[in-house]
């Protein structure tokens, strides 16, 4: 990503964002994507998927070497969440109960990020506070087993930390045991099945097997990264604020606040959004012409499901602009509004058109 774009006028900037969807839906629906993913599920037929925070840094796929589409994400600021939403607790187990309905298990790995090198890199959503993260990830893994059973058996919770400056996985396991991919070298990699079976010993056994190449490819990511150069200390320099779900392309680091439709207060992370803004504007980090806001909504099936994913983003987005300009004044005359819905199967964003007048 250029480093300039944050510093280009806003309509640029949104045409630049458009154009890095468009690539990434490309990208996923090419013959060869579409086939390294069947062979991967052929091979690995566990489900995975991610409660995370909304950093852009904490890209799981790319750091496990992944195919694209094999891991379902769930974001949402700082990584905060409760099961007991009404709509996180049923989109989740209706995620779930699609993955058991085919006859496979899921693995839910819960997880929290930090900076080795300093703590001012780790998650702002918990005030850098990295003990109180990962608290709040045990207390997720909590809520999963009242929710799916405690024996595991179909649904595994994974707490894991995510360490940023060389983006490794922190696996936490039975009796307080901790596995940091950091610490493994090449020549560990023979006996991580047995370190992996020491560590969640109440794993399936199935499930065990399907989670060795993730942490394969983290360490083969991490050994990479330790020979290239990398600028650690990047800049807060978010210029948009996204509300929905289905955003798996848009994973940069300090682009985009991403808020999950989750929580029953959806206007308390809208104006912490909303504040980090205002306050990247003050600071001279983005420039003050404006900001986007960005709905989106996937949806599966053409008819119905498409018009409720419309309705919801059309929804969403007239929220988050509501609350801004109820309590951000200032900020409303540079806001543009943007309302998308996701092809699931293709991963295409698509523009909704217009209603009304644009807000810019």
């Amino acid at each position: 990503m250029p480093t300039t774009v944050h510093h280009r006028p806003i309509q640029e900037r949104i045409d630049w964002l458009f154009d890095l969807a468009h690539r990434h839906a490309g990208e996923y629906a090419s013959p060869e994507a579409w086939l390294a993913r069947q062979r991967y599920l052929a091979n690995h037929p566990t489900a995975i998927l991610v409660l995370k925070c909304m950093d852009g840094r904490i890209n799981i796929p790319v750091a496990t070497s992944t195919p694209k589409g094999i891991i379902l994400p769930f974001r949402n600021l700082g990584g905060i969440f409760h099961l007991g939403w009404p709509h996180l607790g049923e989109t989740l187990t209706a995620a779930v109960g699609k993955v058991v309905g085919s006859g496979r298990q899921a693995l839910l790995m819960i997880t929290y990020h930090y900076s080795r090198g300093d703590e001012r890199r780790g998650c702002a959503g918990f005030h850098y506070r990295t003990a109180d993260a990962r608290a709040h990830t045990f207390g997720i893994r909590a809520e999963v087993s009242s929710l799916f059973g405690a024996d595991h058996g179909t649904v595994y919770p994974l707490v894991c930390g995510f360490e940023t400056d060389e983006e490794a996985l922190v696996l936490h396991g039975h009796n307080g045991q901790v596995l940091s991919m950091a610490n493994v070298g090449a020549a560990d990699l023979p006996g991580l099945p047995a370190r992996l079976q020491q560590l969640l010993p109440d794993m399936p056994a199935r499930m065990r097997s399907d989670l060795l190449p993730l942490l394969d490819g983290n360490l083969a990511h991490i050994l990479a990264l330790r020979q290239t150069e990398r600028a650690l200390d990047i800049e807060h320099r978010e210029w948009m604020i996204c509300v929905g779900r289905g955003f798996d392309w848009l994973h940069l680091p300090n682009v985009a606040l991403i808020i999950g439709p989750y929580s029953p207060d959806l206007a308390d992370p809208i104006r912490q959004a909303a504040a980090i803004i205002e306050g990247n504007m003050a600071s001279g980090r983005i420039p003050s012409d404006g900001f986007l806001i960005l709905s989106s909504v996937p949806y599966e099936d053409i008819g119905v499901d498409r018009a409720r994913a419309e309705l919801k983003s059309r929804f969403m987005a007239r929220f988050a602009a509501d609350v801004i300009r109820r309590d951000f004044p200032s900020l409303a005359p540079g806001m543009t509004v943007r309302e998308t819905v996701l092809n699931w199967d293709s991963r295409s964003v698509e523009p909704l058109p217009r209603t009304c007048a644009p807000d810019r």
